[in-house]
C-alpha cells in the first residue's frame, strides 16, 4: 500500500516539475516554434507506427488463437491424464484400506437451466479440442 502511494507521488511530482519547467520557459519567451515541429513529426511517426502494429497484430491474430487453443488442448490432456492415474491410486489405496466400496449416489437431480447451457459449450469446445487432436494426432 504504502509502495503504491510513494510511485503515485514520485509521479505526480515530476508531473508538476515538467510542466513547472515549461512554464518557467514560457513566461522567459524562449519557448520556440521548432518544438511545435518536432512534436508534430513525432504523432506523425506514432500515427504510423500504430497503423503498422494494428497491421502486424491482424496478421499474427489467428496464429495466436489456434496456438492459444491447442496449449489449452494439450494441457487439459495432460492433466486429464494424470487425475486419471492418481484417481485410480487414489481407488485402490481406499479399497485396501477399507475393504469395500465406495457407494454412489443413484438419485440425479434436474439440473439447471444455466449448467445445462454451461454444459453445450463444453461439449462444443470438446468437439473443436477433438478435431485439434485428430490434426496433431495426440
Amino acid at each position: 500500500m504504502y509502495f503504491l502511494l510513494i510511485l503515485f507521488f514520485g509521479s505526480l511530482l515530476g508531473i508538476i516539475f515538467m510542466i513547472g519547467r515549461k512554464l518557467l520557459l514560457l513566461q522567459s519567451g524562449q519557448v520556440s516554434q521548432r518544438d511545435n515541429v518536432e512534436t508534430f513529426l513525432k504523432a506523425q511517426y506514432f500515427e504510423e507506427l500504430k497503423h503498422s502494429t494494428i497491421k502486424t497484430i491482424k496478421k499474427h491474430r489467428y496464429t495466436g488463437l489456434v496456438t492459444i487453443v491447442r496449449l489449452y488442448v494439450r494441457s487439459s490432456s495432460f492433466i486429464k491424464n494424470k487425475y486419471e492415474l492418481v484417481k485410480t491410486k487414489i481407488k485402490n489405496i481406499y479399497h485396501k484400506k477399507v475393504g469395500s466400496e465406495v457407494n454412489e449416489i443413484k438419485e440425479r437431480q434436474e439440473v439447471p437451466k444455466f449448467l445445462k447451457i454451461i454444459s453445450e459449450y463444453k461439449n462444443k469446445i470438446r468437439e473443436i479440442s477433438h478435431k485439434i487432436k485428430e490434426e496433431e494426432d495426440l
